[in-house]
């Protein structure tokens, strides 16, 4: 129903500011009244971090960032949400306008910031839907001006881990100075064996998932996956937003405005990036294919890179819920013309080759 309401209310969302636009769609998700979990096609299952996620298809964080609508996201047909971006103090993030749609290029700058009302608002809301069917992960973060910033993400697991399924590390957007220097080894290295410390202590059955930024070398990833591997992280979430600027871009005044870039010219970059984790992780670590994912074609190919679980967001600016359930019934057409009953026997089928994919 709602995403049949889409195309009607579209012009109008896009009259507004975009971030006005964002916050009046939560708004009106508030307003649903509790609906029951769609029922999928059991061939979407997937079977990963020790749990079975309906179907593949996430909502990746940013969009829910205070955990105000998890449920009602859920019931848009979504496989898991995570919610967040979450750091301990609140905090406003950048100024704005720190939003921006580029409509021709399918993409969103955005700059927000971190901007978050605090762990105290989001463990409580989380605390309050304890019980309550569907998969719900939280992304974690530090606050831009932390003096220890390794202490703010223990802080943010040790509160939020018993209350989901996964705790996402970011320490790859572009919008905090110095976050993303913290995917050096050494700091890398000490964050993620304090908070699997932490995980263990407090909850030993949340995942925990590192992810990581698509600007980063190949002799970086070598040491990202190594350290990850090492520190026993469950599942590597490939990828966040881009400071690159592709010259392809439509939009060319907006792309001056700094931020992450994200949407359909970051499906190369990040489903390269993506293929060439496969290859260095292969199935001892499970990946989730994160960046331009707008139709059923972008879907499969994260998958044939290496994903087993996906993420999207800046595609329903453009296309609205109706895209999620586009996307599960493209797959289950894929798989049945496959003659498969899953989709794990497709992942990384493809990775040697989109790892050499050209942008």
């Amino acid at each position: 129903m709602i995403g049949a309401l889409f195309p009607l209310a579209k012009p109008l969302l896009h009259r507004l500011d975009a971030e006005a636009a964002h916050n009046l769609t939560i708004r009106g998700l508030c307003l649903l009244p509790p609906r029951r979990l769609p029922v999928d096609d059991a061939r979407l299952a997937v079977e990963i971090l020790g749990r079975r996620f309906p179907n593949p298809v996430g909502l990746a964080a940013g969009y829910d960032k205070g955990a105000e609508v998890p449920d009602a996201l859920l019931g848009l047909g979504f496989g898991f949400v995570e919610v967040g971006g979450v750091v301990p103090l609140a905090q406003p993030g950048n100024p704005s306008p720190r939003v921006f749609r580029l409509p021709r290029d399918g993409a969103v700058i955005n700059r927000f910031g971190l901007n978050s009302e605090g762990l105290d608002v989001v463990r409580r809301r989380l605390a309050a839907r304890r019980g309550r069917p569907g998969r719900i992960g939280v992304n974690i973060g530090a606050n831009k001006e932390a003096t220890d910033r390794l202490a703010d993400y223990v802080a943010c697991t040790r509160a939020l881990a018993p209350l989901v399924d996964f705790v996402t590390v970011n320490v790859s957007s572009p919008n905090t100075p110095g976050l993303r220097d913290l995917q050096g080894e050494a700091f890398l290295d000490e964050l993620l064996a304090r908070v699997v410390e932490t995980r263990d202590a407090v909850h030993p059955e949340t995942a925990i998932l590192l992810k990581i930024a698509p600007d980063i070398t190949l002799e970086a990833l070598d040491s990202i996956t190594a350290t990850a591997l090492r520190r026993g992280v469950q599942a590597l979430v490939v990828s966040n937003t881009t400071i690159a600027r592709p010259a392809t871009l439509a939009g060319a005044a907006l792309a001056r405005e700094t931020g992450g870039l994200s949407g359909r010219p970051l499906f190369r970059p990040a489903t390269r990036l993506l293929a060439q984790t496969y290859l260095r992780v292969g199935s001892r670590i499970p990946l989730v294919g994160v960046g331009g994912i707008d139709s059923t074609e972008a879907a499969w190919t994260k998958i044939l890179a290496g994903a087993s679980l996906l993420q999207l967001y800046s595609a329903l600016v453009y296309q609205g819920p109706g895209l999620i359930d586009a996307i599960k019934t493209g797959l289950v057409a894929r798989m049945a013309a496959e003659g498969a009953d899953s989709l794990a026997g497709f992942v990384g089928r493809e990775a040697r080759s989109l790892a050499a994919m050209a942008d």
